[in-house]
């Protein structure tokens, strides 16, 4: 169980599906806690992707130049992982 401060708020949620929720005795706070923990997750990981995305061409672009410095040890599908 988490330890962590809550605080009340306010949400409009269709009345059909709330009504349906209720009836299936499902926790409306705690399914509503779950996602927006989920979609909190994802938007950070988005964040993450975008204000990394300049890091992520260049390290590409140099495998593009030079090769992958482990080329030689990393396995090929069906191989031995270690070559040498």
């Amino acid at each position: 169980m988490s330890s962590r401060a809550k605080r009340k708020t306010s949400l409009t949620l269709d009345a059909a599906l709330l009504d349906e929720a209720k009836d299936l005795g499902l926790n409306i706070s705690a399914v509503a806690g779950a996602a927006l923990q989920r979609s909190v997750a994802e938007a950070r990981k988005q964040r993450w992707l975008k204000d990394n995305a300049d890091a992520f061409a260049a390290q590409a672009a140099w495998h593009d130049a030079n090769g992958h410095p482990l080329a030689d040890i990393v396995a090929a599908p069906g191989k031995s992982t270690w070559t040498a």
